[in-house]
């Protein structure tokens, strides 16, 4: 379309949605216009994608989670028409970013979601033929606020915006039954538009709808709850991402999901592979690969079992032959709790022909085990079924061509300690992926004015070639250029506190260092060590020891899932301390402290190129890769962190002298863990560690007498009964943490000098492009 003819096509849409035109249309009514405009542009590209990849080899991400974040901007972007809708709504009178008044889809919950996202990109941006298959949540996660310091959750009704960038494809629904429920799985697709169009591939979303549908006849007997029952039922399965599992209801209900996406997606590979291969499977593992991101899809390897057998009469011999070489395994954690097991009862009684299957499985398992030499205990080491619970990694791994890890100090990990019994039997399954995000949204979208800079210092390409940010380092010593990247970075941080008034009612000072830790909650992920922190650099000018400290913003973003109480405490404690030092008239100056409500991809794209520090302070063993502490460095942000996941790599490519590391390494807290005792060790030997640790209990702070601090305090002191005191470390961490962050506002000081580490951190980010990750995905695990 030329410049009229897409005016035109978006006043035809508003037109017809509306009664109006772009003058006068509402963000909404705008979004949904133009977003249409742009599918029935990309709907022949889109096609003719999928019928040059239908006769190739292809891939299949199974994902609970896509965290695709807000898409107008980046289909417009990718798609070539940023600049050109820009430039046509401001000719209407229209500033283009009323459209960030629409909210995201909050379809993930970390960097699980957000990196299967990124690889859709990237596959797309590479013309490699990989469609990603998940659930269509009508809520999502959840939206939070913040209320008197406290985490609040609402529903995230984002379908209320509409849904312009999904195509509904009733006629690919099908059926997936439960021992208790039967329902239609309708699909719904979403267009993937990699850079520039070299390809558009595709993400089918699943919602779950009643089959029966609205009963009148109930309805007529004024039942009318009971009407509309089976559809309340239905629409559970689909509604919202990581329900509360704490009762069986809520777990029950998680099953169902999980087996909800996967059948109709192995449904949906089954079907598409018969309509262009017919009934003959032989070729069924040569023409596709299915890539299972973590534990959460591993019953895809039960359910396609199942339908080889049950409707394509293989025996399971030749069932599970075909499904081995088709399937691989992501792993992205090394915590056990996060290892799926199911129990055996409640896995029967939801899925009772899959659990069958898996006890075909773990039989298979047990006599390949013993056909190798392995021993009784080992063989039990190693089964499915473990007593009453049901291992979904073990599966995972016998049935998978290829596990991967996502970093190599998590691959190594899992190699010598995790997965090691399996990695001795298998050490040619087992191979690394370092992860990596997407150029085009994580600098390119969110970026423009560091891009630009870029291009005109190194030419285009980049883009989809990251590798060529190498030749920034030539700049490094170039004043004029290092200045000019100082002045992006504070325009960023310009934009940033215009953004956090208007949506927090904070004023932050573009001026000040910021210091940012935006990541999922979660204990070893360590937000209170950064608390901590702070409380500790607050008492420190409070006896004048740090009279010329460098004023710093501190904040924070994150979500605690609802029903995870400890990591609700330290979002209230994070907000106690902001309470105090922001109105401290000896700390106010020096220290500022905000925790952003309802972070997500939008809220990234605002914060991350604002950033000069990059919280990366996870447990060292425990964070498997991250994938936040590479969009930091891409965008010009030191790394404050522990040698831990992707932070390993970071520095080996930017260098020690361009990052602020600190803490524990894996092999020392291997070697303390056995005899960790930090109340008589750290607590009552460290004065400055236990003033900090004190807060929780000692009346500095209130958690509004919900006892959550001093859960947290007996949590670090005394242990509980399933961890021992200080699981994650905070306390042998603490200090050596302090002091090199505050090494690091000291060298920010000297901001020229400071601004060089910046610069090499993008010139060196290039390996951790997700380009660079599915390219070795397609030609290492997939054969493609």
């Amino acid at each position: 379309m030329n410049k009229e003819q897409f005016i035109a096509k978006i006043n035809e849409n508003l037109r017809i949605d509306g009664r109006t035109d772009i003058k006068n249309a509402t963000p909404k009514q705008l979004y949904n216009a133009l977003s249409r405009a742009v599918m029935s542009e990309i709907i022949p590209d889109w096609d003719a994608s999928e019928e040059r990849h239908n006769s190739k080899r292809r891939a299949y991400y199974l994902s609970a989670e896509f965290l695709m974040g807000r898409a107008v901007f980046n289909n417009l972007y990718c798609a070539g028409l940023l600049d050109e809708a820009k430039e046509i709504l401001a000719e209407q009178g229209v500033d283009i970013n009323c459209l960030e008044e629409i909210e995201d889809a909050a379809l993930g919950n970390g960097g699980l979601g957000r990196l299967a996202a990124c690889f859709l990109d990237s596959a797309a941006s590479h013309d490699i033929p990989l469609n990603g298959y998940g659930i269509r949540y009508k809520y999502g996660l959840f939206k939070q606020s913040i209320g008197n310091g406290f985490q609040q959750e609402s529903a995230d009704a984002w379908l209320d915006y509409g849904d312009a960038w999904s195509v509904r494809a009733e006629n690919d629904a099908v059926r997936v039954d439960f021992a208790d429920q039967s329902v239609m799985a309708v699909p719904y697709d979403i267009p993937i538009i990699g850079y520039n169009k070299k390809s558009i591939n595709t993400l089918r979303l699943w919602q779950s709808e009643s089959l029966k549908g609205f009963d009148f006849g109930k309805f007529d007997n004024q039942d009318y709850l009971g009407a509309s029952e089976s559809t309340i039922l239905a629409d559970a399965i689909s509604n919202v991402l990581y329900p509360n599992d704490n009762t069986e209801k809520g777990l029950r209900l998680r099953l169902k999901q999980q087996y909800f996406f996967v059948s109709a997606s192995i449904q949906d590979i089954i079907r598409r592979y018969k309509k262009a291969h017919g009934d003959d499977f032989s070729k069924f593992a040569d023409m596709y690969a299915i890539q299972l991101n973590d534990t959460h899809p591993t019953i895809a390897i039960p359910e396609l079992i199942r339908i080889f057998m049950f409707k394509e009469g293989m025996s399971f011999t030749e069932a599970f032959a075909i499904v081995q070489k088709t399937c691989n395994y992501t792993n992205h954690t090394v915590l056990g709790e996060a290892l799926e097991k199911w129990g055996a009862d409640l896995f029967k009684s939801v899925v009772p022909t899959i659990y069958e299957i898996v006890l075909m499985i773990d039989k298979h398992l047990e006599k390949h085990l013993r056909s190798i030499g392995q021993t009784d205990a080992q063989i039990e080491a190693k089964r499915i079924f473990d007593g009453d619970r049901i291992h979904m990694a073990r599966m995972a791994i016998f049935a998978s061509t290829y596990i991967n890890g996502v970093a190599q100090l998590h691959t190594d990990i899992l190699k010598n300690d995790v997965l090691k019994d399996w990695y001795e039997i298998y050490p040619e399954r087992f191979q690394n992926k370092t992860n990596g995000i997407t150029p085009r949204r994580w600098i390119g979208l969110c970026n423009p004015e560091l891009s630009s800079l870029i291009t005109e210092k190194i030419g285009d390409g980049w883009q989809t070639e990251l590798d060529k940010l190498a030749e920034l380092k030539k700049f490094v010593d170039d004043g004029a250029t290092i200045r000019r990247f100082m002045d992006i970075k504070r325009e960023k941080k310009v934009q940033l506190c215009e953004y956090i008034k208007k949506h927090e009612g904070v004023e932050l000072n573009p001026d000040w260092a910021f210091d940012i830790q935006v990541k999922r909650l979660h204990e070893y992920k360590r937000q209170l060590l950064n608390a901590f922190s702070i409380v500790d650099l607050y008492f420190q000018i409070k006896e004048n020891k740090l009279p010329d400290l460098q004023p710093t913003c501190f904040i924070f973003g994150a979500k605690a899932a609802p029903a995870y109480r400890r990591a609700k405490g330290i979002i209230k404690y994070i907000n106690e301390v902001a309470k105090l030092v922001n109105n401290d008239p000896d700390t106010k100056d020096k220290l500022k402290v905000l925790f952003v409500q309802n972070y997500n991809v939008s809220y990234a794209e605002k914060l991350i190129p604002a950033a000069d520090i990059s919280e990366q302070i996870s447990t060292a063993g425990l964070e498997a890769s991250g994938t936040g502490n590479m969009k930091f460095m891409l965008n010009g942000a030191v790394t404050l962190g522990t040698y831990d996941g992707a932070n390993v790599e970071i520095v080996e490519e930017a260098g020690w002298e361009n990052e602020y590391i600190f803490g524990a390494r894996v092999e020392e807290i291997e070697k303390i863990k056995p005899t960790y005792r930090p109340k008589e060790k750290i607590y009552y030997t460290n004065d400055r560690v236990k003033r900090v640790i004190n807060t929780l209990v000692d009346g500095t702070f209130n958690d509004g007498d919900t006892g959550m601090f001093g859960e947290l305090y007996n949590a670090l002191i005394n242990g509980t009964s399933w961890h021992k005191p200080d699981h994650y470390f905070l306390l042998t961490d603490l200090e050596g943490y302090v002091d090199t962050k505050l090494r690091a506002l000291y060298d920010y000081k000297n901001r020229e000098m400071f601004s060089k580490k910046c610069w090499m951190n993008i010139a060196t980010s290039g390996k951790f492009s997700s380009d660079r990750t599915v390219k070795q995905y397609a030609e290492e695990l997939w054969k493609i």
